[in-house]
């Protein structure tokens, strides 16, 4: 198989601006080799959802997984933990369907709503720490704890302890790169048997003494006919949940932020009317994907976007690039607050694994931006600081934001 497009998202120059190498993906070869990572890259709209809606012929079991050997010295770490169990994310239909709906409760539309006036008054606190400086690193002070605290507070873990979450995010995210050093691969298998001690632990305060939280409702969770979670089980999901609840609007956030300020006649239109807020968040999702893609395995010999994929191959479903198609977003390469079809994006997925927690994503990137420019209307970025994306495979993100404004008390 020839090497077609010179896919590598650890590029510096890809991983500042990917979008020219996929549009020529669309066009050359929708659904390309990578003998560099050993996979099929999916780049069209209708591919890409094909495949998503298809869990038969297209697995999840490897969804996350861009490494396929872990070397022993790692695995030797990993079993002082509870090892790793496949759940949410990575696995299909029909022990998917029994995790879903074990936990689904936690995550409908009037639990997410209900959450909203905490989720701005953790948004305004954040603010106000910022205001009276007139500069900040938006990612670490704002992007990055808006949804850290969210998610810890829907967990039911105490505030104090945002700091070691991050750690234990920032790891397990990591662990999901390639070329990650044997060091650093042991220091996230020891922040991940760590996660699940602490985690565990809390989980047998909850069943001494239940609380209106989620660790509690994942002890009790029930469903007739399906047996309930074990403490494995549960560890796997809430570790996918740290990780989701924080990571996806934290790069949410950030991008959406630098497209409106890079052009500033639209950070002052969203500020003049609020009422286009939903619509630019579903546009930075589209031109943004926070996750680019995910993974799937060909569970047997097909045809895909006219190419040949053989039983077993591994598929990156690339949400970023489908975002991207003129096929389905005329003049996609454009930021359009007011497009009418940008909430069919696939930054969140689709089929049975659409993403368990978009409404809260959506919700947190809403308030996010709504207080933003109640607070801070003549938000700028800070013209000498460098906008680095954080190298990643599959997450697109930034580690550093700077903006400035007038400082106000």
């Amino acid at each position: 198989m020839a090497e077609t497009i010179p896919y590598n998202p650890l590029d510096a120059e890809q991983r500042r601006d990917p979008y020219p190498l996929l549009a020529r993906a669309r066009r050359e070869a929708p659904v390309f080799f990578s003998e560099a990572f050993n996979i099929w890259v999916v780049t069209r709209y209708e591919d890409v959802w094909t495949v998503l809606r298809d869990p038969v012929r297209f697995s999840s079991a490897i969804s996350t997984n861009v490494r396929s050997e872990i070397p022993d010295e790692v695995a030797a770490i990993l079993r002082e933990g509870w090892g790793e169990v496949a759940t949410l994310v990575s696995c299909d239909p029909p022990a998917h369907t029994r995790f879903r709906g074990l936990i689904n409760k936690a995550f409908t539309p009037r639990r997410i709503n209900e959450r909203e006036p905490r989720i701005r008054e953790i948004a305004g606190e954040l603010l106000s720490r910022m205001a009276g400086r007139g500069r900040a690193d938006l990612v670490w002070e704002f992007n990055y704890p808006l949804p850290m605290t969210v998610i810890s507070e829907i967990l039911g873990v105490p505030r104090e302890d945002l700091d070691v979450f991050k750690r234990w995010s920032d790891d397990l995210v990591a662990r999901l790169s390639f070329d990650l050093p044997l060091e650093r691969q042991k220091a996230c298998a020891r922040s991940l048997v760590e996660f699940q001690k602490y985690f565990s632990a809390r989980l047998d305060e909850r069943a001494e003494d239940p609380r209106d939280d989620m660790l509690t409702a994942m002890i009790n969770a029930r469903i007739e006919g399906e047996a309930p979670l074990t403490r494995g089980e549960m560890l796997s999901i809430l570790q996918q949940i740290l990780v989701a609840g924080n990571e996806t609007t934290t790069n949410l956030i950030g991008s959406m932020v630098a497209l409106l300020l890079e052009d500033r006649t639209r950070w002052e239109a969203v500020c003049a009317d609020p009422a286009l807020i939903p619509a630019v968040v579903e546009e930075a999702l589209r031109m943004e994907a926070p996750v680019q893609g995910l993974f799937r395995m060909a569970t047997e010999d097909l045809e895909l976007g006219g190419a040949r994929i053989p039983k077993g191959a591994q598929l990156q479903l690339h949400y970023g690039a489908a975002n991207r198609d003129e096929a389905e977003f005329a003049a996609a390469e454009s930021f359009d607050m007011r497009r009418d079809n940008a909430a069919t994006h696939l930054s969140f997925g689709g089929g049975p694994h659409f993403c368990l927690g978009a409404a809260l994503a959506r919700l947190e990137g809403r308030i996010a931006l709504s207080m933003l420019c109640e607070r801070l209307p003549d938000l700028r970025l800070v013209p000498d600081e460098p906008r680095e994306r954080a190298p990643h495979f599959f997450l697109r993100g930034f580690e550093h934001l700077w903006v400035e404004w007038t400082p106000r008390p």
